[in-house]
């Protein structure tokens, strides 16, 4: 039998993973313009929720996990009025997956347990609650994309 850290790294790996397909089955199809409109007048682009969740992954798991020295401009995610082309930013959002399901495949037993800190996340006390909570937040921004593709594609 494996052991329980072999089964969380490797779910929340498979995990990681899988946020990452849907979001490409979704984003995808959309041209450059599409990714990056609005289709309301409130809410977000496709493109600002992808450079969002790169900088989101980037921040908690990178810089405060894996210690790449990331620094976050959370403002600029959504309201970057160049943003780079779309391919770019998902090239950007695969780097940045490949760096979460590395430095998830990197933790030891005791790892999952090391308190944690963040600004903006008082609630993730440990590594293990941040690589959840991280992986939640993934997965509703997929959902947000989805509903905007649906909607991209019948304007």
């Amino acid at each position: 039998m494996p052991e329980v850290n072999e089964t969380v790294a490797a779910g929340l790996a498979a995990y990681y993973e899988f946020v990452a397909e849907q979001l490409h089955m979704w984003a995808d199809p959309l041209s450059n313009e599409q990714f990056w409109r609005k289709p309301y007048p409130y809410g977000n682009s496709v493109g600002h929720l992808v450079l969002h969740l790169t900088g989101n992954l980037n921040y908690y798991i990178g810089a405060r996990v894996a210690e790449t020295g990331y620094v976050r401009d959370r403002d600029r995610e959504f309201t970057d009025q160049q943003p780079p082309p779309k391919e770019e930013a998902l090239r950007a959002f695969d780097r940045t997956i490949a760096m979460v399901v590395a430095t998830i495949r990197k933790q030891k037993t005791g790892d999952w347990g090391k308190a944690y800190t963040a600004e903006r996340e008082p609630e993730a006390a440990d590594r293990f609650q941040i690589f959840l909570r991280c992986a939640g937040h993934a997965y509703h921004h997929v959902g947000q994309i989805v509903y905007l593709s649906r909607e991209l594609a019948r304007t």
